[in-house]
């Protein structure tokens, strides 16, 4: 057995092989150790091979999974040995083979698996300059493939998907050019041979897997890298699967260009589906917006948050299945509703059974689910929107297949799919055969019983059966001397002993080996059923997929009417009104408290840059953020929360906010944040919306400033007609709204009585030139004596700071040269202030006064022309 071990182990080295025995699987060497250690399970010794111990562990084969898992999330893979036949007489060792290799982009087991969560493995092809992706999710049959041109998209993508595990050629994953996706979550890499991404390898290898004479047909032929990459991952989803992979039986190929660009800061910082505390759906936008009642539902409501559309009819599209099951609450969404609780994971339960590793019990909670797909078409009705009616159109019944299910099974199967009791009686003639014989040598056993205890005399006498003795007659120390002659001993106790006569042995044999054939023979039709709903894959996936669009459209109407959302607009202009908008998530979060509503009015020219100011606490960035998510929700298809709101198309959304570090990489806290920024200035366009929190905030205040006025003025003259909402501290920055057209102050209001502030969660128009640092310390719990003494230097600071207007230190030289006040130009010598300045001896002032003045007439004169 050893050495059929070691043969195995060979040829995969790997992964840590699960080796069966019995009801067991048995690791050892060094995969014992490390599982061991991994598993935290008992490690053993047995044998003795060249003088030393065998380390040696092993788990329950029932309860495999779980420890699975377990290897799986530490990085490990797992080969699963079986054994391929059964024990016969006079055999030593039974055949054992590899039947599947679990990688963390393979695992499927349902009771690990969460239903909400993509499970996929992804293969790269790094071109000279495109990037091919190709990703599948083997429990659902996804099968994708895209390419795209830069590298900021790649990791935009990548973040987006985040796969559990990622192919790479081997060349490339030793490069210095792999070392810049150490920050994207790439999953397990596995290095792949270079020759698995061969273009013409695996142009051949997909026309083989779906059975097609070109790759026109799927829209991927001109996509060499994408080619290339979906060519490795179908021949290693095969070498780890040892199975044809049926269920993948299409290749969806897509451009990026269709979706909204969400870059994986923006990602990140406006917690669309994982936030940043725990990395769970908490307190995220999926969190507020998941009303749906099935788990693929939940995954394409991810998808779909992520990937908001670009094409306004098909926006448009959405949000009349949204308003129709808005309107129709306590009838249609509500029947809709109750059939949708009913229905399982049809997706992942028919991938299962066409791999062939589905037990009875998952074909009975298909033929269950399916059974609702009659009551949903008639819930939808006939006045349904186009959308709805198509997807009613769509939905197969599936009769044939509830009925092959039906006539086959018990109602409630076991999970063993080997042990018996799956068929129904009167389903197979040989096997109620088998079965009546099994019943009756059982009842005949039974009456045995009985019949020896006359026979001897002894009361306590009883039949037995376990499966490494069969069956006996066990009698007790004390009645030793009442067993008759013909009692043949079988086994010794501490108390008793046990026999077997020849009439029992020769019942056992007929038993057994009835019972053993009516086993096998009930697998074997289980088999052949499994096998022929297998065979509507297709059929059963495209379902699947309909019934998940009603569970979203459905469900995002139930959060509108919950969380009082209305209907956006979708306009053609380059514009953003929102009346009243909220912010999705902190509105939830607040419960009690009553939450601020604001508006916000952007275009492509007067309102295209928002200069935001106000206290720390006072909402700037919820502000900010909230008009991202509504956009971004509006895009998706949902309705959102605000009174009214009319959406102009947003090709990319880019979010700057708040400070994080790579010190892993080397890189401060204010390298990340010019790294995010340059990505937004090199690659946002004309329809872009740009979100900015703080720019400049982690260098000293000149630097911080001088960076942040040139990032407003970049985005002006270079990105035309872009939307762009700058949070600032840098009070100075509000002076652009009097040089560029375009840019307009807000400030978040705040009341002050005395040292005490206010938060008014309001935003209104004008810049505020107070940041209330001081105060929010205080609420913080910052000792009397901090506060106090900051109070002080704050107002020496202002006692000693230049003020009025002091343009002139951030303006553009070139630009603004002509707003600047010149005592050598003619024109101008007959301006109010220059008269002023004449008039005064500057002996008697010092230079700070003097430039005080200054600054003191031209805000009296400015003033009073206005």
């Amino acid at each position: 057995m050893m050495r059929q071990y070691l043969e195995i182990k060979q040829q995969n080295k790997g992964s840590i092989l699960f080796f069966r025995l019995g009801d067991f699987y048995e690791m050892f060497f060094e995969d014992a150790v490390e599982a061991s250690r991994v598993l935290h399970i008992t490690l053993t010794s047995r044998g003795n091979i060249k003088g030393s111990k065998v380390p040696m562990c092993g788990v329950p084969h029932h309860a495999a999974d779980n420890y699975i898992a377990r290897l799986i999330r530490s990085g490990r893979k797992v080969a699963i040995c079986e054994q391929v036949e059964e024990p016969g007489p006079g055999k030593k060792i039974v055949d054992r083979r590899i039947t599947r290799i679990v990688t963390p982009g393979t695992f499927m087991a349902d009771e690990v698996l969460d239903s909400a969560v993509t499970n996929y493995i992804l293969a790269f092809n790094a071109g000279p300059d495109r990037y091919g992706l190709a990703y599948a999710d083997i429990s659902t049959g996804e099968f994708k493939v895209t390419e795209l041109d830069n590298k900021e998209d790649l990791f935009s993508e990548l973040y987006k998907i985040s796969p559990a595990e990622c192919l790479v050629p081997e060349s490339f994953s030793k490069s210095r050019d792999f070392n810049q996706f150490n920050e994207v979550n790439l999953g397990v890499v596995t290095a792949s041979d270079d020759w698995m991404f061969d273009h013409k390898l695996s142009v051949e290898e997909i026309k083989r897997h779906f059975e097609v004479e070109s790759l026109e047909g799927f829209g991927c032929h001109d996509l060499p890298g994408a080619v290339g990459a979906a060519g490795a991952l179908l021949r290693y989803l095969k070498d780890t699967q040892k199975s044809r992979l049926n269920n993948i039986d299409v290749i969806s190929t897509y451009h990026t260009g269709q979706f909204m660009a969400i870059d994986r800061n923006s990602h990140r910082h406006l917690e669309l589906v994982q936030n940043q505390e725990d990395l769970s759906s908490k307190n995220t936008l999926l969190d507020v917006l998941d009303r749906t009642r099935t788990p693929m539902g939940k995954r394409m409501l991810k998808r779909r948050i992520l990937s908001p559309l670009l094409s306004a009819p098909e926006i448009k599209d959405r949000l009349d299945a949204v308003q129709f099951f808005y309107d129709n609450g306590g009838g249609c969404r509500e029947k809709i509703r109750t059939c949708l609780g009913e229905i399982y994971d049809i997706e992942r339960l028919s991938n299962k059974i066409s791999l062939g590793t589905a037990n009875a019990r998952d074909m009975a909670a298909l033929a269950a689910s399916l059974k609702n797909i009659k009551k949903l078409r008639r819930a939808l009705g006939s006045d349904a929107p186009g959308r709805l009616k198509r997807a009613a159109s769509n939905l197969d019944d599936l009769e044939d297949v509830i009925g092959w299910i039906e006539d086959c099974l018990v109602p409630e199967p076991p999970v063993a799919s080997r042990e018996g009791g799956l068929v129904k009686k009167g389903y197979d003639a040989k096997l109620d055969e088998l079965k009546a014989l099994v019943a009756n040598g059982k009842d005949w056993v039974a009456s045995l019983q009985k019949k020896e205890i006359e026979r001897t005399g002894i009361g306590s006498l009883k039949v037995g059966f376990n499966k490494v003795f069969g069956y006996y007659i066990e009698v007790t120390n004390t009645n030793l001397g009442a067993v008759p002659a013909d009692y043949i001993r079988k086994q010794t106790l501490v108390n008793a002993e046990r026999y077997i006569t020849q009439e029992l042995k020769e019942q056992e044999s007929m038993i057994i080996g009835a019972e053993e054939r009516s086993k096998n023979m009930e697998y074997e039709i289980f088999c052949r059923l499994r096998e022929k709903v297998g065979g509507q894959i297709e059929r059963l996936k495209r379902t699947a997929a309909h019934v998940a669009e009603l569970d979203v459209l459905s469900g995002l109407a139930e959060a509108a009417v919950a969380n009082s959302y209305s209907r956006p607009r979708i306009s053609g202009k380059n514009d953003l009104k929102i009346v009243d908008g909220r912010h999705p998530v902190l509105e939830k979060i607040l419960k009690s408290k009553e939450f601020i509503p604001n508006d916000v009015k952007m275009d492509d020219d007067e309102n295209r840059v928002f200069i935001i100011t106000g206290s720390n606490m006072a909402g700037k960035s919820t502000y900010i953020r909230q008009v991202a998510l509504i956009t971004i929700m509006a895009q998706m298809g949902s309705f959102v929360p605000a009174r009214e709101a009319e959406i102009g198309v947003v090709d990319r959304v880019f979010t700057r906010v708040g400070a994080s570090d790579r010190l892993y990489r080397g890189m401060s806290t204010f390298m990340v944040e010019m790294l995010e920024t340059a990505n937004i200035l090199n690659n946002a366009t004309s329809r872009s919306l740009i979100i900015l929190d703080e720019i400049g905030r982690g260098t000293s205040t000149y630097d911080g400033v001088s960076i942040a006025w040139a990032v407003v003025e970049f985005i002006h003259r270079r990105i035309p007609g872009s939307k762009a909402m700058f949070a600032t501290h840098y009070h100075e920055l509000t002076e652009l709204s009097g040089m560029i057209r375009g840019v307009r102050n807000y400030h978040l209001a705040v009341q002050e009585w005395g040292e005490e502030v206010v938060f008014l969660y309001k935003v209104k128009e004008g810049s505020c030139d107070e940041s209330f640092g001081i105060h929010v310390a205080k609420l913080a719990g910052m000792p009397a004596e901090v506060v106090g003494r900051a109070r002080d230097i704050l107002e020496n600071l202002h006692r000693d700071s230049l003020t009025g207007n002091i343009r002139s230190r951030f303006a553009d030289k070139n630009k603004n040269r002509e707003k600047q006040l010149d005592l050598f130009d003619g024109a101008r010598r007959d301006h109010p202030v220059i008269e002023k300045i004449k008039k005064v001896d500057f002996n008697q002032l010092t230079p700070l006064e003097a430039l005080e003045k200054v600054a003191e007439w031209r805000k009296e004169i400015e003033n009073k022309s206005t």
